[in-house]
């Protein structure tokens, strides 16, 4: 299993969102892999100067990235899903069937992994 955080997921911790935080501690304590998509990371990265939780959160995690491979796999994906959004596209499609997404917006998030053919666990936080 792999911990995968939206972007959403990734503004929350670096406002010191508790839940988030346990969430990491956890997986940190057990072993478990984090990620999240470079798409993700662009949508919160603005200063890296004032951004100090998100810059060392992002040191110990992989940011999956959008290559022209899984480009299509998320254009496929977001055509059978009926969505748009690109970097949620991108997350489902770093994810693995067992992996938990933790997020803000559940609502696409699941519609993404029902389309996906995973078995993805969606949290929000």
């Amino acid at each position: 299993m792999t911990l995968v955080l939206d972007a959403g997921a990734l503004i929350a911790y670096e406002h010191g969102e508790r839940t988030v935080r346990a969430f990491l501690e956890r997986a940190s304590r057990t072993g478990v892999d984090v990620r999240t998509t470079t798409g993700a990371v662009a949508q919160v990265w603005r200063n890296g100067a004032h951004q100090t939780r998100l810059t060392l959160l992002l040191q110990g995690l992989l940011a999956v990235e959008l290559t022209g491979e899984r480009a299509r796999h998320v254009g496929t994906l977001l055509g059978r899903a009926n969505r748009r959004d690109v970097v949620d596209g991108s997350l489902i499609d770093a994810a693995t069937d067992g992996d938990e997404i933790l997020t803000t917006d559940p609502d696409d998030i699941t519609a993404l992994a029902r389309n996906s053919g995973k078995n993805l666990i969606v949290t929000r936080v």
